[in-house]
């Protein structure tokens, strides 16, 4: 049975709160995926063959788009400006875009699934450093809506309607995985003190990977 909402908003056991980066830095890169993953299931909503897989994607799109909504308001309460700090991270984002996109329709689902679900627990994580009124905000915000059921539900129809389908996307998922962490590594304010870091970083990344392999044992792949 799936969690009535997203994994990520369990309590968290382990964070990165040593190397969150700056607030601004944070939202305008977090922000950024959020627009770029807005776009990605939007493509998604127009390729999708039946209404009931475009319902499904456009729920989860409009839960996306209600975070990203959430961190451009965090970033105008502390007078930022949304478009100035997210353009630093555009161009990586794109390209982490580029490189998860997916062969065909089904890659596509499968790599939101996967990212949105990695890089959300990722950033709560991360989130630990931030001053306590933003940290608070942001957790309910990347909180918000349930993103994992619309996602699960699409590709565990597409499954049972072709179960060839199940290898490719296992294949994928397990591909997905480097790039995703490359693009969370993106975001750390790392120190001169690298083995430091890494001690800190261990074993969040290996929860994360766990609740990755979680996440692909409910529809019955194997990360």
């Amino acid at each position: 049975m799936l969690p009535s909402r997203d994994t990520a908003t369990a309590a968290t056991r382990v964070d990165l709160h040593e190397l969150t980066p700056e607030t601004d830095v944070f939202l305008g890169h977090c922000a950024t995926l959020h627009l770029t993953f807005f776009e990605q299931l939007s493509h998604a909503v127009a390729n999708a063959p039946r209404v009931a897989e475009k319902d499904a994607l456009a729920e989860a799109a409009a839960t996306i788009l209600a975070r990203y909504r959430g961190l451009v308001a965090e970033m105008e309460r502390l007078k930022l400006d949304p478009a100035a700090v997210m353009e630093p991270h555009l161009a990586s984002v794109q390209e982490f875009e580029r490189r998860t996109m997916g062969a065909d329709w089904h890659e596509q689902v499968a790599s939101a699934h996967v990212a949105i679900g990695f890089l959300t627990d990722f950033w709560i994580r991360l989130g630990a450093g931030l001053p306590r009124d933003s940290r608070e905000r942001v957790e309910s915000v990347l909180s918000e809506g349930d993103l994992e059921r619309p996602l699960h539900a699409i590709i565990e129809r597409a499954i049972a309607a072709n179960p060839r389908l199940s290898s490719r996307l296992a294949l994928w998922c397990r591909r997905l995985v480097g790039d995703t962490m490359l693009q969370a590594r993106s975001s750390l304010a790392l120190h001169a003190d690298r083995s430091r870091d890494e001690e800190q970083i261990e074993p969040v990344f290996t929860e994360l990977i766990a609740e990755h392999t979680r996440r692909l044992d409910r529809l019955g792949l194997t990360a």
